[in-house]
């Protein structure tokens, strides 16, 4: 399915991916940013792990809440809004957040919670997915 294509309805979740290359590829391209940002306007769970935060500023879905990466997005992550811990794995309203592939472990077991809880009805409801209201994109 190409990224055009791709609905949240389709899909349970959002995973995006760490390392260095592919995060500063997806918060480059106009169509995955809309895509994230659709993810949080369904309520759907989004992971991130290590650069993935990247997109999720790009997206503008971090500021007012808690999450982790890797270290040197620490700064990035706080001039947009979002509080920086340096814990394994951080779950903040559907998105769940970790720093390195040694995090794998906790940060696997957060997002299967996450599933198993569904959509965030809540974050759905008010129509908030971090910065800006839903109804605005």
């Amino acid at each position: 399915m190409r990224l055009t294509e791709a609905s949240p309805a389709d899909f349970d979740a959002l995973l995006l991916p760490g390392g260095v290359a592919k995060p500063d590829q997806l918060r480059m391209n106009p169509q995955a940013v809309d895509s994230v940002r659709a993810f949080f306007d369904a309520g759907k769970p989004v992971a991130a792990i290590c650069h993935g935060p990247w997109t999720l500023i790009e997206a503008q879905a971090v500021r007012g809440r808690t999450l982790t990466s890797w270290p040197s997005l620490r700064t990035d992550l706080e001039n947009a809004g979002a509080h920086w811990v340096d814990e394994p794995v951080v779950a903040d309203q559907g998105l769940v957040t970790s720093r390195n592939p040694e995090d794998i472990p906790a940060f696997s077991a957060t997002v299967l919670e996450e599933l198993a809880e569904g959509t965030n009805r809540a974050r759905v409801e008010t129509g908030t997915m971090g910065d800006v209201p839903a109804s605005a994109h």
